[in-house]
């Protein structure tokens, strides 16, 4: 950490500016009167557009001339190694510089109800949803999020009232500061969805991640609140230990706030809330999913615990447009519908398809998989993947990107995934290439299929080629 930061920094540069993060960062400064610019070297939608559409400019490569103009203040994307270029040239040059999590700690949070979304999974659709429920009920909040929200078409907004919506992300925070950022985020409330291994790059094991957690629970102040998924056992006994006060929410008993999915149709889910046993809240809602009911549980309570009426909350609910990339439908052609997702951890894998099992019924669906984050590289969770596709009735495993940027011998293997779907009865292969891919979907899916494909990168711009294959198809193929 660099504390030679000018109380009021103009002129803002910011290394990795189209990671999620970091892009809303930027769009959040930028309405907040900065002058903002970036480098990236991995460049594409939604973030990249984003950025187009504010006219914020966005420098290809990391090169030390971009720092030239001199900037007030260099925020170091947790992409940038030490070696980085830029990032050398802000320390020879002694630029201030901060990571992403202390810029928004020091500049957007203080006088601000930080209301923080934390878990390993589910922290963008909640996060989102529960900025727009708070949105919705004329509260205007300001938010971060890793995701743009359809409600909005961005990631972040700097509203004028009291609370502050931010995603509590638990990866590390920079080369300089490796411990997770949430540690800067300052909650008051916290929601506290699941605890599982993950990042497996960063964590050496679960205690390790538990362990991560804990603290970011020690931050909550007595005064403040942490509400938490008691359906998980390791959010349940982390939360033991906060001394704020502690709400629960989940599907089953004993837990002060409990949902459950009444009907459920391709339109939307009628879900039902309940509060210490007594009737809450019923909405309509079109996140489906055990995991988005879930999601929904932990949104209301932050929203009640904010002074927000029932009433209000449903209405919030019910009119949440979703987030791009979270089971989002990129097109129907020909009769087949193309998803778009961004699971890539097992446990995420089974919820999204469960929940678009639930969505779409009967129609055939296919799981496309790519295997490209750092943890997804290695074999850690091989055996877990094998049963992570149960809901799918065709599964497609791409190669793995980057290789060799896990270590020799914890290597992912995508043709050991495909053969133990086939040992489970599973329709699976292994392409392992795009092209590939688009030429099997495009020659072999029917009318009423549904094709989800899930990577956290662009995949080759997969989703716009499959529909153009699917439009191009002969008629009756």
């Amino acid at each position: 950490m660099n504390s030679a930061v000018p109380g009021t920094p103009r002129r803002i540069h910011l290394i990795g500016i189209c990671g999620t993060g970091m892009a809303s960062l930027a769009g959040l400064l930028q309405s907040a009167g900065y002058d903002v610019s970036g480098s990236d070297e991995s460049v594409f939608p939604p973030m990249s557009t984003m950025l187009a559409a504010r006219g914020i400019p966005v420098q290809e490569g990391y090169k030390a001339e971009h720092l030239d103009d001199r900037p007030d203040l260099v925020v170091v994307g947790n992409i940038a190694t030490p070696a980085n270029a830029e990032a050398v040239a802000a320390r020879e040059r002694g630029l201030p510089y901060l990571s992403m999590a202390e810029t928004v700690g020091r500049l957007f949070l203080q006088g601000h109800h930080s209301m923080v979304v934390s878990g390993t999974h589910g922290k963008t659709t909640t996060s989102a949803l529960l900025a727009w429920v708070l949105h919705a009920a004329g509260r205007r909040p300001s938010f971060l999020v890793g995701g743009v929200l359809r409600n909005f078409d961005r990631s972040f907004d700097l509203g004028d009232g009291e609370e502050f919506v931010i995603e509590g992300d638990e990866y590390e925070t920079a080369f300089f500061d490796k411990g997770p950022k949430f540690l800067h985020y300052r909650p008051r409330t916290a929601i506290l969805t699941s605890v599982e291994f993950d990042h497996a790059e960063m964590y050496r094991d679960l205690a390790a991640v538990q362990a991560a957690f804990r603290k970011f629970v020690a931050h909550l102040p007595p005064e403040g609140r942490l509400i938490v998924c008691a359906d998980d056992a390791n959010a349940a006994a982390i939360a033991s230990g906060s001394r704020a006060p502690v709400e629960t929410y989940g599907l089953g008993e004993g837990v002060e706030w409990r949902g459950r999915a009444v009907q459920a149709s391709p339109d939307g889910v009628e879900i039902e809330i309940t509060r210490a046993g007594a009737p809450f809240l019923s909405a309509r809602t079109t996140l489906f999913g055990p995991h988005n009911l879930r999601n929904a549980l932990a949104v209301t309570a932050a929203a009640a615990s904010r002074g927000l009426a029932a009433a209000d909350i449903a209405a919030g609910l019910a009119s949440f447009a979703g987030v791009r990339r979270r089971q989002e439908v990129r097109g129907e052609t020909a009769g087949v519908t193309v998803l778009d997702d961004f699971a890539h951890h097992p446990t995420a894998v089974r919820v999204t398809l469960e929940g678009l099992r639930q969505q779409y019924g009967s129609r055939r669906l296919w799981a496309v998989f790519e295997p490209r984050t750092n943890t997804t590289r290695r074999s850690v969770f091989q055996d877990e993947y094998a049963d992570a596709f149960g809901a799918a009735d065709r599964v497609i495993v791409a190669a793995v990107d980057h290789p060799e940027r896990a270590p020799e011998g914890e290597r992912f293997s995508a043709e050991r995934l495909v053969q133990d779907l086939a040992d489970r009865g599973l329709w699976a292969q292994y392409l392992p290439n795009v092209d590939a891919i688009i030429d099997r979907v495009a020659r072999e899916a029917r009318t009423g299929d549904v094709v989800a494909i899930m990577s956290n990168g662009a995949f080759g711009g997969i989703h716009a080629r499959l529909l153009d294959a699917l439009q191009r198809r002969p008629p009756g193929a």
